[in-house]
């Protein structure tokens, strides 16, 4: 036990001994960190990505702390369904050598057995904002025991529309209880909710950008026009052939054709979004931690509380729309210390917010060309020629040689190995490749914008992007960087709607405030 770093952090030794069982013995930086200040009592606020250990961060110093009276000692809240189911199970692994009962609520799932399990009595609740202010409503949830708060995930508690169920919520648990909150991003609401709901000595432990994003994973992009995203993502499939990988899609529509179009080309592959049944999606994503399925496409909120070890792919068949979202998604890949690769499909349109994210993470992603089918034969081949090599070192052959020498009586032995080097790869092909390489995106220019608005006018860019579209009626998807500054902003287009924008755009308000458009290199100073 003495060589398991966490037993140097103040932690029971029965727990310490439930992370060695899980496999565990150096904590993370975030762990490292926050275990201590939670232990000593005091509000903790913990800036740290997904993926980086917050879960355990904080739930090791409350199992060791929780104390034995009656009622419900913690509350955990979270954004999603699944990040509530992720967090009671991790809860529960580590916690094996307890007597702690532990449950998740959320909509989607019965409330009458979520009462039925209150009724019985639990230590613990898991559980998403909506459902546990319903419950609080129908007066089956009683917080007054409450020693823990915990708000994981916060900043998309707030991006979702929580706020006010968050602070109805806090409303009734009592002043004493000890407060965790962990946060991706610090926004000026996060900032003020802390302020108003946490003690005024509350620790700050952040893990600064540059050592949790991805020094372990391998970024790539790769050029395409956006007719050929499909066809792209099947040659990455088919070369890499990658035993777990997530494929990130903008909305939910794009999961759904997505899945269409890969199941009908032969791809085992299946979905995860908001709009399908918590059964389909927790059915979906224990196939995908069992490695019964490899390929999961998903949006980003679908994906938020996947901790899934092994993945050792993702795909960004669409650019996110800001920056955490990419270093949230590609997170899912590299854990552990271990290896990952990242790739984004990316069209001249993309290329400002591909800059962005080069230039916020600090990370370098390296352009590659699209495979060729060339390409992808050949490693197909190599492939075979591996595994046979691997069958015969194996020499368990005995029950084939009959038939080996049957075949090679009657042709050449050579032929005999095309024909069986053919069989497998018809088997394992599924897209049937037109052309030996995909054309090049030719290069269009960018037209960067002047908004007369920006954040002391509540701008944010979903609602600048929503204003564009309303005014133009062009899709979002010729709309690229986008810069707020205090009291302007600056907006990079494909050159194709810039004059439809500079037409329709002026004169319109947000948030009551009258919006002026120029081309950026012209306006007035």
């Amino acid at each position: 036990m003495n060589d398991n770093q966490f037993a140097t952090l103040g932690l029971k030794e029965s727990i310490v001994r439930a992370i060695s069982d899980l496999g565990f013995t150096k904590p993370s930086q975030i762990q490292e960190q926050s275990i201590p200040v939670t232990l000593s009592g005091a509000d903790l606020i913990g800036q740290a990505q997904t993926g980086t250990g917050k879960t355990a961060a904080y739930s090791l110093p409350i199992i060791t702390k929780m104390s034995d009276k009656k009622g419900i000692k913690s509350l955990i809240l979270a954004p999603t369904r699944e990040l509530a189911v992720q967090v009671k199970d991790e809860i529960e692994r580590l916690s094996k050598y307890e007597n702690i009962e532990v449950l998740s609520v959320y909509g989607g799932d019965s409330i009458d057995r979520q009462i039925r399990a209150l009724r019985k009595g639990v230590d613990i609740v898991v559980g998403t904002p909506g459902r546990i202010l319903d419950l609080i409503k129908r007066k089956y949830l009683h917080l007054e025991t409450i020693e823990f708060l915990v708000l994981d995930e916060a900043d998309e508690m707030l991006n979702m529309g929580f706020i006010d169920d968050i602070e109805e919520i806090l409303s009734h648990t009592p002043s004493e209880r000890q407060t965790l909150l962990f946060s991706a991003t610090m926004p000026d609401q996060i900032a003020k909710l802390a302020k108003r709901y946490m003690k005024p000595d509350a620790k700050l432990v952040s893990v600064k950008k540059s050592s949790l994003t991805v020094s372990k994973i391998e970024q790539n992009y790769f050029m395409i026009n956006n007719k050929h995203r499909l066809e792209a993502l099947c040659r990455l499939l088919d070369l890499d052939n990658p035993s777990s990988a997530i494929i990130f899609c903008r909305t939910k529509r794009g999961v759904d054709e997505l899945v269409q179009e890969l199941q009908s080309k032969g791809y085992m592959v299946e979905g995860m979004h908001g709009d399908m049944t918590q059964a389909h999606r927790l059915t979906t994503l224990n196939k995908f931690k069992e490695g019964t399925l490899s390929l999961l496409i998903a949006t980003d909120v679908a994906a938020r509380g996947i901790d899934v070890e092994g993945v050792t792919h993702v795909f960004n068949y669409d650019l996110p729309q800001d920056v955490e979202s990419y270093v949230h998604r590609i997170g899912r890949t590299g854990r552990a210390d271990k290896s990952g690769t990242a790739y984004s499909l990316v069209t001249p349109k993309d290329f400002s917010m591909l800059k962005q994210i080069q230039n916020v993470t600090k990370s370098s992603i390296t352009q590659k060309p699209v495979p060729t089918a060339e390409e992808i034969n050949n490693k197909k081949f190599k492939d075979m020629i591996s595994e046979v090599e691997d069958a015969i070192k194996s020499g368990e052959l005995t029950k084939f040689i009959p038939s080996a020498i049957e075949l090679a009586e009657s042709h050449d032995p050579i032929t005999i190995i095309a024909a069986l080097m053919k069989i497998k790869f018809e088997n394992e092909s599924v897209f049937d490749y037109s052309s030996n390489k995909l054309d090049s995106p030719s290069k269009k220019e960018d037209v960067r914008l002047f908004f007369s608005v920006g954040k002391r006018d509540g701008l944010t860019p979903k609602v600048l992007i929503n204003y564009i579209k309303d005014m133009t009626r062009i899709n979002a998807s010729v709309i690229g960087q986008i810069d707020l500054m205090e009291n302007f902003s600056f907006v990079t287009v494909d050159e194709t709607v810039s004059a439809k924008i500079l037409d329709k755009c002026p004169g319109g308000k947000i948030n009551r405030k009258k919006v002026n458009v120029e081309v950026a290199n012209k306006r007035k100073r």
